[in-house]
């Protein structure tokens, strides 16, 4: 086949054709006539090698541009870079794009790989429901890579530098062709970067980092309840080679009170009160995380398990306004130690009950009387 054909008649696509169409025609030509495909047949080869040119050509917009310009002379005369060396080179460089949409970018053209960036870490911290609802300056210790202060990072010895990989040739990526497919991989030698490092550095051994303890000040806002998630930029693993660091996390447990339970911005609390108090109702306090003791009627007749509750003397909002409120669930307490005089009095009380002092119990019987028919 004659190396002047024209590549939209070697692609079997229009001279409009999109980017899409003309992939798409590539690939489908390329698989039909790859000498893998094709052993020993010499016109089938050079169909191979002749198509990949033209892709090579059109696929991007400035030699396309000068070849639908001058056609072939635009690179026969150097007019536009391209040069007749692009036909098997071409073939091998974009074959993944075959099987791109299959096996994802390990088959599409590589390139140095860019420095990766540190881990992120996690750090537990647990306070107690005073320190959530006033918010808190707490100091953490937590060991972390940080970057090598002799090398600055780089991981070569000071004074020293890098050299292009040999294996890799600076792209940070290696290929192999393995029948059909040509396989890429991360360079085995200088792990993606390129460059390979001739004198370690002493203090992190070529690594740029090194393990150290570090004390930080972490802000607890009010408000915050277990599970609420405290960043850090950039106070993460430092990245290797010098690159970016990572963040850390704060991730907040709050111990159980001794007093109130949470629910969100709610506060709930459990108060046992008298027998008469509940019966003659009365007034109570209890003290509130802010220091304040906080009042609270009874209304007469009360019951157990009755919530009362107070508007705006719960938790803090994190990062907004205002409290949630409190909520107190009366537990009434029948006495167990009695003495004789009020025994005496309780006795009195009893024979002049009628049953309309306990509803309750009055409807209940009612209910048992009529359900058994005593």
């Amino acid at each position: 086949m004659s190396v002047e054909a024209d590549y939209y008649e070697l692609l079997e696509i229009e001279r409009g054709a999109d980017d899409a169409v003309i992939k798409s025609s590539y690939r489908k030509l390329a698989m039909r006539w790859h000498p893998d495909k094709n052993p020993g047949d010499a016109a089938a080869e050079g169909r191979f090698k002749a198509i990949s040119e033209a892709y090579d050509v059109l696929k991007d917009p400035q030699k396309r541009a000068a070849y639908d310009r001058f056609g072939h002379e635009a690179f026969k005369q150097g007019m536009n870079g391209g040069g007749g060396g692009g036909g098997a080179g071409a073939g091998f460089s974009d074959i993944g794009d075959i099987f791109e949409t299959i096996f994802g970018s390990a088959f599409g053209g590589g390139g140095r790989q860019q420095a990766r960036r540190g881990a992120d870490l996690r750090y537990d911290l647990e306070i107690n429901l005073d320190d959530a609802f006033h918010g808190k300056q707490a100091e953490i210790e937590i060991e972390v890579s940080t970057k090598c202060d002799p090398c600055a990072g780089s991981g070569a010895e000071p004074g020293t530098g890098t050299r292009r990989c040999n294996l890799c040739g600076g792209h940070g990526q290696v290929r192999a062709q393995q029948g059909f497919f040509m396989v890429e991989r991360t360079c085995p030698t200088c792990h993606g970067r390129g460059e390979v490092i001739e004198n370690p550095c002493r203090s992190c051994r070529g690594e740029g980092r090194v393990d150290t303890p570090q004390k930080l000040d972490v802000t607890i806002p009010p408000g915050v309840d277990t599970g609420t998630r405290i960043r850090l930029a950039g106070k993460g693993e430092a990245g290797p080679f010098g690159s970016p660091p990572g963040d850390l996390y704060i991730f907040i447990h709050i111990r159980r009170h001794g007093v109130f339970e949470r629910d969100g911005t709610t506060l709930v609390t459990r108060v046992p009160i008298t027998f008469t108090t509940a019966a003659l109702g009365g007034e109570i306090e209890i003290p509130g995380l802010d220091g304040k003791h906080i009042k609270i009627e009874i209304p007469a007749g009360i019951q157990s398990a009755k919530q009362l509750r107070k508007r705006g003397e719960g938790m803090p909002v994190l990062q907004g306004r205002g409290r949630g409120d409190l909520v107190i669930e009366i537990m009434v307490e029948t006495p167990t130690k009695l003495s004789s005089r009020q025994k005496e009095i309780l006795r009195e009380l009893q024979e002049t009950e009628t049953g309309d002092e306990t509803p309750q119990s009055k409807g209940f019987f009612d209910r048992i009387k009529d359900a058994f028919g005593a």
